[in-house]
């Protein structure tokens, strides 16, 4: 593991157990990082189901929450339009509309291990991954870069992400997909009351009692001409049998959201896919994320307007800032 201070250009090797960021701490085990603040415990995974949040260990210190599924803001692969004889498509798991992966392996069941780059400032803690692509699909190079920074600061029951992929290849419509929020483990909506989608509304968990696939229902697809006001993904927990908070994951530039949906596989499948522009070698693209816990959805909304339309997160001088990949 990597740690760096902000305040200095020099980069040094990490070689104790606990890293202290103001009220925030971070401890470190042989496969996970351990982060604590006062609203938030939070496990991320070094080795084995690896990017993002640890499935089952984001707490929200306030009501004892913790997140239903598998981890938050999880990476897979990127992928192009139109099928091909790769084995993508399976339309229980995937639907019926033809894609096909440009470049792999998936990054959160088979990368097994990322190094983070831990970056203290004088009121947060960000932790960083890379990983190169190392399986092309027919036709394309393997080598592009995905990078993903997780921002905590102390305070907040939610915290700010974003990735950032670097192509070696040339593509008239290149896309990726992660998890987002994260997937909802449940048997018979016995886990959360609801899902809310800013741009379709209040779905009960009865909804989900049967499996389905992701381009049955609850599919949105980007239209040029229709971008919604927000892109906001949520479900609301149960608590001793009652409604609880709500974990929402927050793409804050709508814009760059080709494809999502919820759909059922035995649990709730969170998926979004983004970009699916036109790349050239060498082009650098992503989005920019708040996840977390909220009351209800008012703050969510109000949340996610005092940050929208940024697409990364920059960190120097000893602070971090989100910023938009403005032409």
């Amino acid at each position: 593991m990597v740690r760096m201070k902000c305040t200095s250009v020099i980069v040094a090797f990490f070689v104790g157990l606990q890293v202290q960021a103001g009220p925030i701490k971070l401890t470190r085990a042989d496969d996970h990082l351990q982060v604590e603040t006062d609203c938030l415990s939070v496990r991320i995974n070094t080795k084995g189901y690896v990017s993002g949040t640890a499935g089952g260990a984001f707490v929200d210190k306030k009501t004892g929450a913790h997140d239903l599924g598998h981890g938050l803001h999880i990476m897979d692969f990127l992928l192009g339009p139109g099928e091909r004889d790769d084995g993508y498509m399976d339309s229980k798991v995937h639907g019926k509309i033809a894609k096909h992966y440009v470049e792999g392996p998936q990054i959160c069941t088979q990368a097994k291990t990322l190094t983070p780059t831990i970056i203290e400032g004088g009121d947060f803690l960000a932790i960083s991954f890379n990983f190169k692509f190392t399986k092309p699909g027919k036709g394309y190079k393997a080598g592009s870069t995905w990078e993903q920074t997780l921002v905590f600061q102390p305070h907040l029951r939610y915290f700010f992400s974003a990735e950032r992929i670097t192509s070696v290849n040339n593509h008239d419509a290149l896309f990726y997909r992660i998890d987002m929020p994260g997937h909802i483990k449940h048997e018979n909506g016995d886990s959360f009351t609801k899902i809310w989608l800013s741009y379709e509304g209040e779905i009960p968990a009865s909804d989900f009692a049967n499996d389905f696939a992701p381009d049955e229902k609850h599919l949105y697809q980007r239209n040029d001409n229709k971008i919604p006001e927000r892109m906001i993904r949520a479900y609301q927990v149960k608590l001793n049998g009652k409604p609880g908070p709500w974990l929402a994951g927050m793409t804050l530039d709508p814009s760059e959201v080709s494809e999502a949906w919820c759909h059922q596989r035995g649990y709730v499948c969170f998926i979004e896919e983004l970009h699916k522009f036109q790349v050239k070698a060498g082009d650098s693209f992503g989005a920019a994320y708040i996840v977390g816990w909220f009351n209800d959805i008012e703050e969510m909304k109000r949340v996610y307007d005092e940050h929208k339309a940024k697409t990364k997160i920059v960190i120097e001088d000893g602070k971090f800032r989100l910023e938009c990949d403005c032409d």
